[in-house]
């Protein structure tokens, strides 16, 4: 059963291989939103390994986020316009909730004593997460365009130095 991949480590953010790939592969497919791609022209253009991406588009696809057809014309196509589908859609199809603690939804924890304010403390943190992946789209990131507000926290300094 595979757990969520963006986790919450206390402070500490992850983002798996297999997220990584399925938002590349969904932001390939934004380029060309009406055209059919088979995954192996997807995994090349992203240098993801194919039969990893075959498990990572099922996902997508259940999840709604790409559409399939089979035949000499067929392939994978996104299910709905790029503008969209969010970052954080991409990631909760293949990797469930965007942040946890200890495996757990920040919100169903409970500390006892000085550290009762932890759980606040992850639910801000976990609301801070969606507000950065919940406002960037499959289309924004297709057009090399982040919101205004993203782009502003990204050009901080402080945002590229590792503490």
């Amino acid at each position: 059963m595979p757990g969520p991949r963006l986790v919450v480590h206390y402070a500490q953010v992850r983002v798996s291989a297999r997220a990584d790939y399925a938002v590349r592969a969904a932001v390939e497919l934004a380029t060309d939103p009406g055209a059919h791609r088979n995954a192996e022209s997807i995994a090349a253009a992203q240098d993801i390994p194919q039969k990893f991406l075959q498990t990572i588009l099922c996902d997508l696809r259940r999840a709604g986020i790409v559409a399939s057809r089979r035949g000499v014309d067929g392939g994978y196509r996104l299910g709905q316009p790029a503008k969209d589908i969010s970052v954080a859609d991409v990631l909760r199809a293949v990797d469930g909730p965007l942040a946890t603690v200890r495996g757990e939804r920040p919100q169903d924890l409970s500390y006892p004593g000085a550290a009762e304010a932890l759980r606040p403390l992850w639910v801000a943190m976990r609301a801070s997460v969606r507000g950065v992946l919940e406002n960037v789209t499959l289309a924004d990131l297709a057009a090399g365009k982040l919101p205004a507000r993203i782009r502003r926290a990204a050009d901080n300094d402080d945002a590229w130095r590792n503490h």
